[in-house]
């Protein structure tokens, strides 16, 4: 077979890349370079992974320099044990349109569960030119008892179905019809349910039988079969099934039977039997529509409100809260009766409740500065805190000329280019209220020096103490030399392992924005340096883009800052694989 006659666009796989699937966890993009490097040169390999906590997807793309080797490679590896795994090679379809449009695309139910993918592609194979196969699986690898075959062209899925629909496959009577997209199956099966015979009944008495059952549905007209489902002991589950012959006569059941009480304080259900995947699809549209509803009527109206007294109520808080507007609930979550020390209010409209965020953040109440912000999911917090990251991100180059911030010693040779906002980043024990570092480092490795915690920091000019009994006193500085710096001799302290904020907000209150970032950003960071020492300078300044109120309150709950640090480290790793693969793409 000539490459030509198994690729039909040489422009849809001109980069000979093949999709390479059903891998395990553990396999890497060594592993694969091992297995496929024997069918010709490889150009390049990416395992996808989950961008948040790196594991592998199960699947992977092979990019080899010619098209021959990628043929050969899908010729003879596929379905090749890998760890274990058969793996599942088919050309790689950048153009998603193709698979979409259904076009060669056939459906196979009701196969023997030993048929796996390769006997699925050796039955098929016959038709003609096979782009995908793959049986469905369930959580232990176990086949459903379903699949899927994609065929080059139309006319092969066409003389498919013709030959093998209705055949034995291992004892087993197969169905195969065209794959039907979704929307479609949703289509069918809303035309279905206007036509149905087998009814669904529950909320059945205990000692309801067939025979009653039976009394009870007969008069709407012919029934085919009928069953109460019964427990062990012989009795009544409390539903059961009834066939009718005539849709109508299923149909006036479920209208003159629903709802009726055949129980006191206990109302029949009547309706069409759904299978098992149908009832799921509906109470997950169903589940989605309340949501999605929910979502809507408290958009901008619902507050989240973090670091609350532990002695306030929802008394208290709808009683603060109660002049800004009309409120509808509020809440204050508890866990055995104590408070979690986080809330909500709820307002009857978007601007009372844009009010009460301006007015009521950072605020004290009882003895602590409150956080107030419009709720939000948890996927929309990640991803406001991705965007603030990546756009800060695109403000800078890796290796731009500027201040660069110097970590501690343990992490010699990394370092984390400065933000054009330099009080962003924090090196512990830097004074407040005055620029970070005004120049760029010299060449050499400058003197260290440290401050809060013990952390080393560059700094353009440096101070020693002036002598006792001075003007200045032992406060009073002067400025080093620059032969004094060169025989100033490397200090070093312990980092301590966890920092205790002050007990009182008070001089956070007084001091300005910028100066309670300053002081905020360097108790983070050492804190931070713990958990990450690498990327301690780049959580600190991702975590200073939150509100005053709410990194005092996590400086205070370390599960919490544990929590958030994480999340951004999450956020992090994300920022760093969508550039690998934008690398890997350019490459």
């Amino acid at each position: 077979m000539t490459p030509s006659n198994m690729i039909p666009d040489a422009v849809n796989y001109a980069m000979a890349s093949l999709y390479v699937g059903d891998l395990t966890e553990d396999i890497t993009e060594a592993m694969l370079f091992d297995k496929f490097s024997s069918a010709g040169p490889v150009l390049s390999i990416r395992v996808c992974r989950d961008v948040v906590t790196r594991r592998s997807l199960g699947y992977a793309y092979v990019n080899f320099q010619q098209p021959a080797d990628a043929e050969r490679a899908l010729d003879t590896m596929n379905f090749d044990l890998l760890k274990g795994r058969p793996i599942r090679i088919m050309w790689s379809q950048r153009d998603p349109s193709l698979r979409k449009s259904g076009v060669g695309n056939i459906f196979i139910k009701n196969l023997d569960k030993s048929i796996d993918n390769k006997a699925l592609y050796d039955t098929f194979s016959t038709f003609g030119n096979i782009l995908s196969c793959k049986i469905a699986q369930d959580e232990s690898s176990n086949s459903r008892g379903y699949g899927f075959v994609h065929f080059e062209t139309e006319e092969a899925a066409k003389k498919a179905i013709e030959k093998v629909n209705g055949m034995l496959l291992n004892g087993k009577k197969v169905f195969v019809g065209k794959f039907l997209s979704r929307k479609q199956r949703d289509k069918d099966l809303g035309d279905r349910v206007k036509s149905f015979t087998n009814v669904y009944v529950k909320n059945l008495p205990d000692d309801f039988n067939d025979d009653k059952l039976h009394a009870q549905f007969s008069e709407f007209g012919k029934i085919t079969s009928h069953k109460v489902m019964l427990n062990d002991a012989g009795k009544s589950r409390g539903f059961g099934f009834v066939a009718f012959e005539d849709p109508k006569s299923a149909e006036e059941s479920v209208t003159k039977l629903n709802g009726v009480a055949l129980i006191e304080g206990k109302l029949l259900y009547v309706g069409r039997a759904q299978s098992k995947a149908e009832r799921q699809q509906e109470l997950k549209r169903k589940f989605e529509q309340i949501k999605t509803e929910r979502l809507i009527r408290y958009q901008g109206v619902n507050l989240y409100l973090k670091n609350l007294d532990d002695n306030i109520d929802d008394e208290r808080l709808r009683k603060e809260f109660s002049v800004y507007g009309t409120i509808t609930s509020a809440k204050v979550m508890m866990d055995d009766g104590r408070s979690r020390g986080f809330g909500f209010v709820c307002f009857s409209s978007p601007e009372e409740a844009t009010k009460a965020v301006t007015e009521m953040n950072g605020r004290i109440m009882g003895s602590k500065p409150l956080y107030v912000a419009l709720a939000q999911r948890k996927e929309e917090r990640r991803a406001h805190l991705a965007s603030q990251y990546q756009q800060r991100a695109d403000n800078f180059r890796i290796h731009q000329i500027g201040p660069h911030f110097y970590p501690p010693s343990n992490t010699a040779g990394y370092f984390v280019p400065a933000l054009p906002q330099p009080q962003r980043f924090f090196g512990p024990g830097a004074a407040r209220g005055t620029p970070r570092w005004s120049a760029p480092p010299p060449p050499a490795r400058p003197a260290l020096t440290t401050g809060y915690g013990g952390a080393p920091w560059h700094a353009p000019q440096r101070t020693l103490p002036g002598p006792r009994g001075s003007g200045g006193g032992s406060g009073s500085a002067r400025p080093i030399t620059g032969q004094q710096q060169a025989r100033a001799p490397r200090v070093k302290t312990l980092m301590p392992a966890s920092l205790t904020p002050p007990a009182s907000s008070t001089p956070l209150s007084s001091a300005s924005t910028q100066e309670q970032k300053q002081i905020l950003g360097e108790r983070l960071f050492p804190v931070i340096q713990t958990m990450y020492a690498g990327l301690a300078g780049k959580l600190t300044g991702m975590l200073l883009e939150i509100d005053n109120a709410e990194l005092l309150h996590l400086l205070e709950h370390g599960d919490e800052l544990k929590g958030k640090v994480e999340e951004a480290v999450a956020v992090l790793l994300a920022h760093q694989a969508k550039q690998a693969n934008l690398q890997a793409t350019k490459e």
